[in-house]
């Protein structure tokens, strides 16, 4: 196991965020963030994520809308 880091950094913590969101990930990944990570930087990236997504299917909605009138 000496391929796997000892530590994710932020950009494969939101990656595997990203593909938990989507359920796929690799075991090497699966892992890495099981054996090293912080379940606080996944729990606020998850919940960061969610609010975004939340938000932007909002806008597009409230667009929508806007667009034909209501």
């Amino acid at each position: 196991m000496s391929d796997i880091p000892n530590k994710p950094n932020l950009i494969q913590v939101l990656i595997s965020t990203l593909a938990a969101a989507f359920g796929v990930q690799s075991e090497k990944n699966r892992q890495r963030d099981f054996q090293h990570g912080s379940a606080k930087a996944y729990i606020i990236t998850g919940v960061i994520g969610t609010v975004i997504f939340v938000l932007s299917v909002y806008g597009v909605v409230r667009l929508i809308l806007s667009t034909v009138g209501k």
